[in-house]
């Protein structure tokens, strides 16, 4: 097993790109420990690793919340002894005319994305310095890079996400700790049978993301054998964002 004794941690983890990172790491001997604002959606995610063998703990959390980051990280490191891995994965949006979007707002997106990131990312640290090293794995968006109407604050706490990763790698690099980001594109959490065959045939690589192609990132980043990958943002987008699109 690939992550065998390691502990991997893994923010927003009661859904989605989250809950699929706990099963696979899990499934490959980790250790996992399940962030999630949302105390119910951890404990499902925990219940589906523990009946098929693996370990995880939840841990209710929110990351705009600094006291309840340190909290968690504090408990977390007494219940294992050790941080190896993180995934930052929480984060939210808030689709709304930048004439119409509220300071509250604005900040609520960019204290959840953006300053949670960096303070799990910071806590995480801390551990990893303690012993020999480790890897973070920051998840971005192609927003960081591209952007629809109306996502002036999710667009921003992601291209933010991506200047933190390498500024991270940098100053964390000395202390082992490596810092990647992943940027996702389109990833189906829904009925994937339902999409449109126009849905998968916009993407290059002729299909919509799934949840195993982070996951497939995530392990390549934060797989100890990669160690001279530091600093990067992967984009995982089926190559969307270098494709070409012109009105008829």
């Amino acid at each position: 097993m690939k992550f065998d004794g390691k502990v991997v941690v893994i923010t927003g983890a009661g859904k989605g790109i989250g809950a699929a990172l706990a099963a696979a790491y899990a499934a490959e001997g980790a250790s996992v420990a399940a962030l999630e604002r949302d105390r119910d959606l951890a404990e499902q995610t925990v219940s589906r690793i523990t009946e098929a063998g693996g370990q995880a703990v939840a841990f209710t959390v929110d990351i705009s919340r600094p006291e309840e980051i340190e909290a968690a990280f504090a408990a977390i490191e007494e219940l294992f002894g050790r941080i190896d891995v993180l995934i930052n994965n929480a984060g939210l949006g808030k689709w709304k005319s930048p004439y119409d979007l509220g300071l509250d707002e604005w900040d609520y997106v960019l204290n959840t994305n953006l300053k949670g990131t960096f303070l799990c990312a910071r806590e995480a640290a801390k551990r990893m310095r303690d012993n020999g090293g480790g890897a973070i794995v920051n998840l971005a968006s192609t927003r960081a890079l591209m952007s629809e109407p109306n996502s002036e604050a999710y667009a921003a706490s992601k291209g933010g996400i991506v200047a933190l990763t390498h500024a991270l790698a940098v100053s964390l690099g000395p202390d082992h700790v490596r810092v990647n980001a992943i940027s996702p594109g389109w990833i189906e959490n829904g009925d994937y049978d339902a999409l449109r065959p126009e849905d998968h045939t916009q993407h290059p690589a002729g299909r919509v993301g799934k949840p195993d192609d982070i996951t497939r990132a995530c392990f390549y980043l934060t797989d100890p054998a990669n160690d001279f990958v530091t600093g990067i943002n992967l984009v995982v987008d089926g190559g969307m964002t270098r494709k070409m699109i012109y009105e008829e």
